[in-house]
Formats: C-alpha cells, sequence, structure tokens
C-alpha cells in the first residue's frame, strides 16, 4: 500500500507540471512517431532492457519504412536484452537474501527456474526469455545459484542476438502487413481492446491454474 501511495505522489508530482493540453500534445501520435525517428535506438535499448517485444516488433517496422537499420537495430536490442539480464543475474548473485525475501510470494517460480537449471543446464538461458512470468525470475535464480560469471555473459549475450533477431526480421519482413493491421486497429480501437483484455485474462487463468497444480504437487 505504501508503494502505491509513493507512485501516485510522484504520478501526481508530474501532472503537477503539465497542463493537460501538453500531456495530450506529448502522447500524440504524431510526437511518439517523431520520438521513434528522433530517438529510436536510444527507446529501444532502455525497451528492451525490460524485454518488451512490442519496442523490438516497432524497430522492425521502422527498419522496414527505412527509419531505422534492420542491422543496428538487433544489436541494440540484443545489448539491452543483455544488460536486462545481467542485472538481474548481480542483484540475485550479490543480494541473495534481499531477493528472496523480497519475492517471497514468487518461491514457486523459483523452485521451478532452479528444476529448470538443473535439468536443461545452459539451454535454459536461451530459452528463458521466451517462458512468459519467468523471464526475470530465471536470471535471479541463475545468480543465487553461484553459476559462473563469465560463462553466464556469454551464452546470455548470444541469446539475447538470437531473441532480438527472431523477433526483429520477421517483423521487418511483414512490416507493411502490421502497419497494415495497426491503421485498422486505431479506426476499430474496440477490436483492440477486447482482444487485450481477453489476452490478458487468457494468461492470468493459464498461470492461476499452472500454480494451483504446482502447488497440489
Amino acid at each position: 500500500m505504501k508503494k502505491f501511495l509513493i507512485l501516485v505522489a510522484i504520478f501526481a508530482t508530474f501532472l503537477y507540471g503539465f497542463d493537460l493540453h501538453s500531456i495530450k500534445e506529448f502522447f500524440s501520435e504524431e510526437n511518439l512517431i517523431h520520438l521513434l525517428k528522433e530517438y529510436g535506438y536510444i527507446i529501444l535499448f532502455f525497451w528492451s532492457i525490460f524485454e518488451g517485444e512490442t519496442g523490438l516488433v516497432m524497430a522492425g517496422v521502422l527498419s522496414h519504412t527505412g527509419d531505422m537499420n534492420l542491422i543496428t537495430a538487433i544489436l541494440v536490442a540484443g545489448f539491452g536484452g543483455f544488460v536486462g539480464d545481467q542485472i538481474y543475474f548481480y542483484l540475485g548473485r550479490l543480494n541473495k537474501t534481499w531477493v528472496l525475501k523480497e519475492l517471497h510470494s514468487h518461491k514457486t517460480k523459483f523452485a521451478r527456474a532452479r528444476l529448470l537449471l538443473r535439468k536443461y543446464g545452459l539451454w535454459v538461458i536461451f530459452v528463458q526469455r521466451f517462458i512468459y512470468g519467468m523471464r526475470t525470475i530465471i536470471p535471479l535464480a541463475i545468480g543465487i545459484s553461484g553459476y559462473d560469471a563469465k560463462k553466464f555473459a556469454i551464452v546470455n549475450f548470444i541469446s539475447a542476438l538470437i531473441w532480438a533477431s527472431l523477433t526483429i526480421i520477421p517483423s521487418y519482413i511483414f512490416g507493411e502487413e502490421i502497419l497494415n493491421i495497426i491503421k485498422w486497429l486505431k479506426h476499430h480501437w474496440y477490436f483492440a481492446l477486447l482482444f487485450a483484455v481477453s489476452m490478458l485474462m487468457l494468461i492470468w487463468y493459464l498461470n492461476h491454474r499452472a500454480d494451483k497444480i504446482r502447488n497440489r504437487r
């Protein structure tokens, strides 16, 4: 509750410095497109630290339209993904007690991450970016386990480049189709909202069901 109140206070302070017209102008489609074209690589780097595929898809589309360079976008996104996982790895390695205490509610996921690491070894570093709900947990668990830092960094970097390539290149190839979908959704936003809500509910249900099954075991 305290954290929520702090976030509300920060957000209120932010809004206090701007009038509603300025905020609306900042989040306008034209300004956001301008920011992506002007600072695309910087935005992509920080977005990739949090491993958001949406940012990578946009990078692929902008590469398709010629506003970004495909190879540079892959390298920037890959490096961002690499940095993000390195942060989580060292957070677990250097703050084991704090991490386990703060993330006590995710103890089931930590147990699953350790099991995956024992079962698949290095391969889990490659696939963890594609496992929903485990992206941050697995690097933290690997760091806590005392895994070799140099070996993790090498595998993590290769994994991040593969992750970036597998997301950006298809978006680059099908850029025109993605743009057409975005244009259609712009005029039929209620379908997009319904789809997003449905997907969130489905993801929540699948995770809730998986947690119940694991707890029974």
